[in-house]
């Protein structure tokens, strides 16, 4: 059963995750320019 680790490393197959890897490249591209950008994701 998956929980909520809001302490320490998060493993996929033990707790909830948000996954960004559709926006990585995005992201990579706003680093590269200086882009000021901020990832947010819930908390429990």
């Amino acid at each position: 059963m998956k929980q909520f680790n809001v302490t320490g490393t998060c493993y996929p197959e033990d707790h909830y995750m948000v996954d960004i890897s559709e926006r990585l490249e995005i992201i990579a591209q706003m680093v590269e320019r200086s882009d000021y950008f901020c990832i947010n994701a819930e908390r429990q």
